[in-house]
């Protein structure tokens, strides 16, 4: 018999457990398919001995000082703010498109005009979704906005997607505006940076050494159904699965990733390059920037979008179409009604797209409001 029967150790899984097992001191059984904790957050030291993030790039920024004073209980934190180049006709531009990128885009007299222009429409400090540059702009900027949207920002989300950028929610759209800025950061978070010694050692210190938390691993949760006694259930997987999909699927993305290693101290000139035009590929991460790790050689992360079929890959970014959203929430009102026994959270159970800090905050968050004042 356990409190509280927790379904997958990903972050969601692993916070929740961590508070119920410290502050009400109740016994936790965390059961997982992978055969591991850290759920896509998890890395690893590769056979060359280099941290490896399995599931691609995981880089933690937030405005929220609740939760960095929460994950530094388990952390130290090494600097680093993540910039992305995007290559465009051969050239290599900072992503999101700002003022850097203009003058690296265009010539000197006619981007110093463009800037102009800009500055005196937006002001400077202002981020605009390339969809309404590209609706609120006439004449000269008009034309910059479906340069930006034709070079930078089209292609990269139909590979993404598969779909076309109009037909994807406005929250999608708005991830990767137009910055009126000479900031090259990819994020613009309070705090940026990087767990010193990997996720999984975060991990590890967050549930590894509490005696009342449990771990299963390589267990699926409809393998044991029946066999384990609990008291209340925590599920952080995808919702349609656990109602068994009486609705339909839910939608998702999916990606398929490969780790390139290679014998030289860096491969590329920042932690992230976009491919929007070229290749089938999004994107090549090199993991060392991101890590601070000093090694001889170095290891890149490529990847591969995909559609998400169920039983052969893993669903990794919830489709955000108004449809979707309306078939989630008929699974919302059949959670609302087993709120007293089954809490859903996390990003399958919420068919939301988070941050690893809006993860956090949202288990830290349900443990607040509905499981201490139980």
């Amino acid at each position: 018999m356990v409190d509280y029967l927790i379904v997958g150790a990903g972050f969601s899984g692993c916070v929740l457990a961590e508070r119920i097992a410290t502050v009400l001191g109740k016994k936790c059984l965390i059961v997982e398919k992978r055969s591991h904790i850290g759920g896509n957050a998890y890395d690893y030291y590769n056979e060359h001995g280099i941290l490896v993030h399995k599931y691609g790039p995981h880089i933690f920024h937030t405005n929220s000082p609740k939760v960095v004073e929460y994950l530094s209980q388990f952390t130290e934190w090494n600097q680093y703010e993540h910039k992305v180049l995007a290559n465009v006709d051969g050239k290599n531009i900072p992503v999101p498109f700002n003022l850097n990128s203009l003058a690296q885009a265009f010539p000197a007299e006619k981007a110093e005009h463009l800037e102009k222009l800009l500055l005196e429409h937006f002001g400077y400090g202002t981020k605009i979704p390339i969809l309404q540059l590209r609706q609120s702009t006439s004449g000269e900027l008009a034309d910059l906005a479906e340069f930006i949207y034709q070079k930078i920002f089209l292609h990269y989300t139909k590979k993404q997607w598969n779909l076309e950028p109009d037909e994807l929610d406005d929250a999608v759209t708005a991830r990767v505006p137009v910055f009126i800025s000479h900031d090259n950061r990819y994020f613009q978070d309070d705090f940026q940076g990087m767990p010193s010694f990997g996720y999984t050692e975060l991990f590890n210190k967050m549930i590894g050494n509490n005696p009342l938390i449990d771990v299963k691993l390589n267990t699926d949760y409809n393998d044991i159904q029946g066999s384990i006694q609990f008291k209340k259930l925590i599920f952080t997987g995808p919702i349609d699965e656990y109602f068994d999909y009486k609705f339909g699927a839910l939608p998702y993305r999916s990606l398929r990733f490969e780790h390139e290693t290679y014998n030289t101290d860096y491969y590329q000139e920042t932690g992230t390059i976009n491919y929007p035009n070229t290749y089938d590929y999004t994107r090549r991460t090199e993991l060392k920037y991101l890590t601070s790790q000093i090694h001889e050689k170095t290891t890149c992360t490529i990847e591969f979008p995909q559609p998400f079929i169920i039983g052969e890959n893993e669903p990794y970014y919830p489709i955000p179409q108004t449809h979707n959203n309306t078939l989630y929430s008929k699974y919302v009102r059949e959670a609302e009604m087993i709120a007293d026994s089954v809490i859903f959270c996390g990003r399958l159970a919420d068919y939301k797209y988070y941050n690893m800090d809006q993860v956090v905050a949202r288990a830290l968050h349900i443990f607040e409001k509905r499981i201490n004042l139980e």
